[in-house]
């Protein structure tokens, strides 16, 4: 169980974005731990919107809520560096799609394998029913902000 500040007077923005950033600095340690060390931050956001059968320019930078130069800079790096390909549109042939090269694919497993470990570190802390209650509550608020 951990102790709680009865006079914590943080806002929720605040007690949404501790939490994010620990999850996003132990994904980089963990990256970095396991080879991938020309990877930042910042690249995340390209692996979290992907999708299997790829995903064009546009959407990611929508998705991702930066300009289509931004993402065309972060793509453009993966690309280089052997996480990303470009791919021509299976459904319109003047339109490419970004996908995940082998490599990508790695990266993104180990992501979510460091990521699995800090849920379990954190469900242990917490304990199983406030960390379902947390995700309940997560789901649910993303759920009515996505529409």
């Amino acid at each position: 169980m951990v102790a709680r500040d009865p006079e914590d007077r943080r806002m929720l923005g605040a007690l949404l974005r501790i939490p994010f950033q620990a999850i996003v600095a132990r994904i980089q340690e963990g990256l970095v731990m396991a080879g991938y060390t020309d990877l930042r931050p910042a690249h995340f956001v390209v692996f979290q919107h992907m999708r299997p059968e790829g995903v064009r320019l546009t959407e990611l930078a929508e998705a991702a809520q930066i300009t289509k130069q931004s993402m065309g800079y972060l793509v453009d790096y993966l690309e280089r560096e052997g996480y990303t390909e470009r791919m021509p549109d299976p459904t319109d042939g003047r339109a490419r799609v970004i996908r995940l090269t082998e490599r990508g694919k790695d990266v993104e497993r180990t992501a979510r394998e460091i990521l699995r470990n800090i849920e379990v570190e954190w469900s242990d802390r917490l304990g199983e029913e406030r960390m379902g209650q947390l995700r309940e509550t997560l789901r649910d608020l993303a759920a009515m902000l996505e529409r």
